[in-house]
This record gives C-alpha cells, sequence and structure tokens, in this order.
C-alpha cells in the first residue's frame, strides 16, 4: 500500500483519521527505528492477550492499533509490538489469540487494562466517522429542502457578534445556504423537519468536536499506563454520551425527511417501487431508539468498551438513513430520468411519461455541482438485461455502495463536497478568530456615530491618535496566558510589505515624471532576475530616463537588509531620504494653536472655548517663551497661531499668525473670535487677514 502511518517516532502522535485508515485496510503501520531500538526491556511475564467478542473486524483492528501506540510509548520488549505490526499488515481477516506472551512489567499493566484500549479503539473509529457525517448531513438535508421544495428562511441566521448565538449553528446556516443560493426550488412550503437543521445539525458538529478533542488528548496519553489511564474510559464515555443522543436526534429528523422525499416522488410507480426497498433495507426510528437505549443500559452499567461499541451500532443505523435520505431527494429530483433509465413500463406496455417541464426548475449552486458528481459515479451502474424493480434494487445497492465511508471513493468524494461549499460561497462572512466579534450594519452605525462624536471632542482640543500593534511578543503572550490557551497563534510565513504608492514615492524622490511611474515600476520589478546595470540601460535607452534619475534610483533599489537597519541608514544625516518630507502625515488636525506668552491659563481656556464652541480644531500652550510656541507649533505642523503677549493684553488685541505663509495682523479682542469663525471650512494662506475673520476654518 502506499499510504503508511509512522508510529513511535519522537515528536509523532496517532490521530482518529490514522486509526480509522488503519482499521479499514487504508494503510499499514510502520514503527520507526528509533522507537524499535528502545524496545529493549526484558520480558519477565507471561500474559495472554484476549479480544472482546462484541467486537468487529473494523474495531479489532483499531483496538490493536491504538494497543500498538500504547505499548511503544512503555517499557516494552519487541516481541509483542512486532506481532501485533505484522497481523495488522497482514489484513487478517480474524484475529485468535489464544497463546500467550512474554511481556515487560508495563506491557503486563497495560494488557490488564484491556477494556481502555478497545473503547480508545473503537471511539477513534467513532471520532472519524462522526466528522464525516456532520459534513454528509447537510449535503442530505440540503437535497430534501429542494425535493420538498421547503421554506428555509431558518437559514437566514448570522452571527450577532453578542454571544447570543450558536456557532455550530450559524455555521450548519451558513453551508445550507451555500449549497441552495440560487435554488429555484425552494422557498415554497414549511417543513418541520427541515425548521430544525440548524439546531439538530450544529448539536452534531459541536458533539463532534468534543469527542474529537477528547481522543487527541488520550490517544497520545503519558507512557506509565497502569497508573495514569485508570480514568480514562470514563473521561471518554462522558463524551460519547452525548454525541449518542445527537445521533438519535439526527436520525430521527433524516428519516422523517427521508419519508417525506418517498411521498413527494411524482411517479407512482416509481413511487411504490422506492418505497418497497427503503421499507426494507432503511432503518427505522424505532431501531434508533433500541439501539439508544441499548447503549444507555451499557453506560449506566459501567461496560464501557461495548458502551463504544453500540454507539458504533447506532452510527451505522444513522448513516444508512441519511444515505437513504439522499437517495429519496435524488429520486424527486431526478425522477424523469430515473424513470427513463429502468424503463418503467406501465400494464398496457406503454412508456410511463414522466413530465420533464419539472426540469426547467435550477437546483442551488452548490447542489448542482454535487449532483454532477453522483451523476458522474453513477452513469454506468444501471444495466438494461434485468426486470424493472431488479433494475431499481440494483441501482439503489450501487447508490448506497457509493455512500459507503470506509471505500476511499466517497473520502474523494467527500472532499471535492468540501471544495463546493469552500468555493461557492459568495455570500459567506470570514470566519472570526477566537476573541473577537463582527459588528452588523445597524451595529456599525451607532458604534460609527459614537466615535465620530469622540473624535471630534478629542481632536477639538488637540488630542493625537494613538495606535497600538494588533500582534505582541510571544514571551509576553506565553507568560500572560499560558501554552495551553488558544489565544496564541504560531504564523511561519513572513509578513511582506510590496505596496505601490512606496514605490511610486520613491519614485517622485528621484525625479521620475508621473507619467512614466508605471512604466518604471514593471522595470524594478525585474530586480530579482536581472542586475540593476541591465535594469538601468532598459530605464534610460528604451524608457526615455536620464542616466542621473536612473543612477538615483540605484542608490534605492540596491539597498536590502533588515527594515530597521534600512531605515537607520536612511535616516543619516546627509542621505537624500531626508530631504523629501513632502508627505510626512500631520501628527494632529489642530487648525489653531492658542499661545499665550505668560501665565494666564484662564485667558487662554477663554480664547480656546470660543474657537470651540465655533467648531474650529484649536489646542493652547501656556509658555513664558516665545520659541517654545513656534517650535511645537512647527513640529505638529498647525497652521495658524494666535499670541498673546503682555503687550496684546495691554492693546486689548490678538495676533494671528499663518506660519506657512509668514502672514500675521492683529485682531482686536472686541471683534468675537466666535464671530471671527463664524465662516466655517478649512483655513488657507489667501484669508484677507484685514477683516480678521476665519474663512474655511
Amino acid at each position: 500500500m502506499s499510504n503508511a502511518i509512522t508510529l513511535g517516532g519522537k515528536g509523532s502522535s496517532l490521530t482518529s483519521s490514522s486509526v480509522y485508515a488503519t482499521a479499514t485496510g487504508q494503510a499499514q503501520i510502520r514503527i520507526d527505528s528509533s522507537a524499535l531500538e528502545r524496545l529493549s526491556s526484558t520480558p519477565s511475564l507471561k500474559q495472554k492477550i484476549t479480544i472482546p467478542e462484541f467486537l468487529t473486524l473494523e474495531e479489532t483492528r483499531a483496538f490493536l492499533t491504538v494497543l500498538l501506540n500504547k505499548i511503544l510509548l512503555c517499557n516494552s520488549s519487541k516481541q509483542f509490538p512486532l506481532w501485533i505490526l505484522e497481523s495488522l499488515n497482514s489484513n487478517q481477516k480474524s484475529f485468535q489469540l489464544g497463546e500467550e506472551f512474554d511481556v515487560t512489567k508495563d506491557e503486563h499493566s497495560l494488557l490488564m487494562n484491556i477494556e481502555c484500549s478497545s473503547l480508545l479503539g473503537v471511539s477513534s473509529v467513532l471520532d472519524y466517522q462522526s466528522t464525516a457525517l456532520a459534513v454528509f448531513v447537510d449535503v442530505a438535508a440540503a437535497f430534501s429542502c429542494e425535493a420538498l421544495k421547503a421554506d428555509v428562511t431558518v437559514f437566514n441566521l448570522l452571527d450577532s457578534g453578542d454571544g447570543h448565538s450558536s456557532k455550530e449553528e450559524v455555521g450548519v446556516a451558513s453551508d445550507m445556504r451555500t449549497l441552495l443560493n440560487g435554488s429555484k426550488f425552494v422557498g415554497k412550503e414549511k417543513v418541520s423537519s427541515i425548521v430544525k437543521i440548524p439546531k439538530v445539525h450544529g448539536s452534531i458538529r459541536e458533539k463532534v468536536k468534543s469527542v474529537h478533542s477528547r481522543m487527541r488528548v488520550e490517544l497520545n496519553s503519558g507512557h506509565k499506563l497502569g497508573e495514569i489511564e485508570l480514568g480514562s474510559e470514563h473521561n471518554v464515555c462522558t463524551v460519547l454520551l452525548p454525541l449518542a443522543m445527537a445521533l438519535r436526534e439526527l436520525g430521527e429528523f433524516s428519516f422523517a425527511r427521508a419519508q417525506s422525499n418517498l411521498s413527494a416522488i411524482g411517479s407512482g410507480d416509481l413511487k411504490s417501487s422506492i418505497g418497497e426497498i427503503f421499507g426494507k433495507q432503511c432503518p427505522t426510528d424505532a431501531s434508533l431508539i433500541s439501539s439508544f437505549n441499548e447503549s444507555l443500559n451499557l453506560y449506566s452499567g459501567r461496560v464501557y468498551d461495548k458502551f463504544a461499541h453500540e454507539i458504533n451500532v447506532l452510527f451505522g443505523l444513522v448513516w444508512k438513513i441519511v444515505a437513504w435520505e439522499l437517495v429519496t431527494a435524488y429520486a424527486v429530483l431526478e425522477a424523469a430520468d430515473l424513470s427513463e433509465k429502468i424503463g418503467n413500463v406501465k400494464e398496457n406496455g406503454e412508456t410511463s411519461k414522466v413530465d420533464k417541464k419539472k426540469k426547467k426548475a435550477v437546483l442551488g449552486k452548490g447542489t448542482s455541482s454535487i449532483l454532477a458528481l453522483i451523476k458522474d459515479r453513477l452513469q454506468s451502474g444501471i444495466k438494461s438485461d434485468a426486470e424493472n424493480s431488479r433494475l431499481l434494487e440494483t441501482w439503489a445497492a450501487d447508490f448506497l455502495s457509493f455512500l459507503d465511508l470506509a471505500k476511499p471513493e466517497f473520502n474523494e468524494f467527500l472532499l471535492k463536497v468540501k471544495d463546493v461549499l469552500e468555493s461557492n460561497e459568495s455570500r459567506r462572512l470570514p470566519k472570526i478568530p477566537k476573541g473577537t466579534r463582527d459588528f452588523a450594519k445597524e451595529q456599525m452605525t451607532i458604534r460609527k456615530k459614537a466615535f465620530s462624536v469622540i473624535e471630534e471632542v478629542f481632536e477639538r482640543h488637540g488630542a493625537t491618535a494613538l495606535d497600538t500593534p494588533v500582534f505582541e511578543l510571544r514571551e509576553t503572550l506565553m507568560g500572560k496566558y499560558g501554552e495551553d490557551s488558544k489565544l496564541i497563534y504560531d504564523l511561519a510565513d513572513q509578513v511582506k510589505l510590496n505596496h505601490r504608492k512606496l514605490l511610486d514615492g520613491m519614485m517622485q524622490i528621484c525625479g521620475v515624471p508621473p507619467e512614466k511611474f508605471r512604466t518604471i515600476c514593471s522595470s524594478i520589478d525585474k530586480l530579482d532576475k536581472q542586475p540593476f546595470e541591465q535594469i538601468r540601460k532598459e530605464m534610460v535607452e528604451e524608457k526615455g530616463l536620464t542616466a542621473e534619475t536612473a543612477d538615483r534610483i540605484g542608490t534605492f533599489v540596491k539597498e536590502k537588509g533588515h527594515p530597521l537597519t534600512l531605515l537607520s541608514k536612511l535616516k543619516q544625516e546627509g542621505s537624500a531620504f531626508l530631504e523629501n518630507a513632502e508627505s510626512m502625515a500631520r501628527p494632529t488636525k489642530t487648525e489653531v494653536l492658542v499661545s499665550i506668552l505668560g501665565n494666564d491659563v484662564t485667558l487662554a481656556g477663554e480664547l480656546a472655548g470660543e474657537l470651540w464652541d465655533a467648531g474650529v480644531k484649536a489646542e493652547f500652550l501656556v509658555n513664558k517663551r516665545r520659541p517654545k510656541h513656534f517650535d511645537y507649533a512647527k513640529e505638529s505642523r498647525i497652521p495658524w497661531m494666535i499670541l498673546v503677549g503682555e503687550q496684546e493684553i495691554k492693546d486689548g488685541t490678538v495676533q494671528l499668525k499663518h506660519l506657512e505663509a509668514g502672514v500675521f495682523s492683529d485682531i482686536a479682542c472686541q471683534r468675537k473670535l466666535r464671530e471671527s469663525a463664524s465662516h466655517s471650512g478649512s483655513i488657507t494662506p489667501t484669508v484677507e487677514l484685514k477683516e480678521y475673520k476665519f474663512y474655511n476654518i
């Protein structure tokens, strides 16, 4: 076989998918060479291994796989592990274990608690199968929605972000919308078994995740097995019991939809024929209840390994029901083609005519893609050399065989279904990380209004914005949250910045005409494959750039290294980088700085208050030293200053100065600043200062 599962390697771990692949014969097992070297303990005891009689062949292989992995984690000899390895890889159809084995103390301790390994083996199979069921049942339900022309408004479910909605139910609704997007079949009839889909399917997803989390721990538990694993059975069964309850409920609603699908088949002959096969082969809801009650009794009696086996039996019943739900839904949607293929003949010898006008209706984007996959698989399944009833029975058997989870073909089908769910979702919201939330449009309207008011008040008083990184040093997070927290994500990829505006800015600094930005950038993009000398020749000779400009570009693009190192180099004295401050952003939105050349804070507050009341963004500075005011205004790039010194106070005036234009004028204090600021907008150097009014503030 091409697939191989390696056990015992350093850092390796056993997963439920690996156990299932081995259990179904899809993969062989290999023991890591380093693990074989460790198996040097001398056997000191005799022990006979017994396999529980109720285990199926698949469950037995899963049990032996788990047992082998556990043995490799303890002080073991080579004889017993190699025997298990040979037995599994030889694909035996039965296991007779009557002989005794020479075992170590650790192996003996493990074999004395054999129920734990059998429980974990069966639970691993359940874990993998249930994960597949959580996807498959959505597909079957989506086809039932179209077959029953059901109202699907129940799937208009979004995550409110406030913690009051189930993420799994929202996920189910999202996947159902994906499968049914664009369907012309749905939206007509209220069907109770359809309305329950988000809650029932969401519940199975929750329980499957719980089982998976528990199995990931138990399959790779510590090597002091005799002591540590005494409580594993109870821990596993506490997550299996809710799974059994969810499986029973899922099976009951799927069975109800399958029966509704049968009633919806248009052709009477086809309906009766499929109904007869359905009655013989499909498990009933009564069988679900019986199996669930049996598992409940085993749990109460603490027969944990058989309890897991009975849940696996229950799972098999549910899987068959869901498969039949898909078969019956397919029969409704493809009744015309199906009747034609099986040669459905009436008693008078005439071929029954099924109305094909129904086929004009459009399936959902997701279901239509999946239907094409099913048709490709079934196109050669019906032969014409048998009776009609036999043809239909063969078709149903072929369909159900295709839906066998143990076959690699179905796994490929399931992967394609997942691709359909991912590629056809045009309305899917991004999946948010743990600890974050989305805001709907109504919430965003309120938030935006609230933040705009807050920002306006802060900016009016000279406040500046501050943004902090969304990432933190690993040692800080590890110390705060711990390794087991799900708040830490390792990013293996490097984050690279490649922004066209950065190149445009560099082009402008080097003197490249704006109309040549794009063509010169295309030349620079070739630097990974060509030397700069060749690029320079292309820019000068072919694209008309001056040699001086090309050389200036070279001073930038030739530089490589750590970002902080490059930035430090660019900031060195005499660098051309420092000569280009045109695009420097203002750190504040303040339009006017009220400068008090003294200690009168009250006066500063009154003047700034006049401006704030007029809607002008202003701040004040109280300091006796005049250069302090100008340095602060230049550093903050504040365009206007109102200067008030001792002379201005005596004269009853203030001095208005525009820093960039270098013009100033005295304004009488009697002319209220509120009046002066009555014309709102942004201040420009062309203001008529003699009129002592702020225009465009």
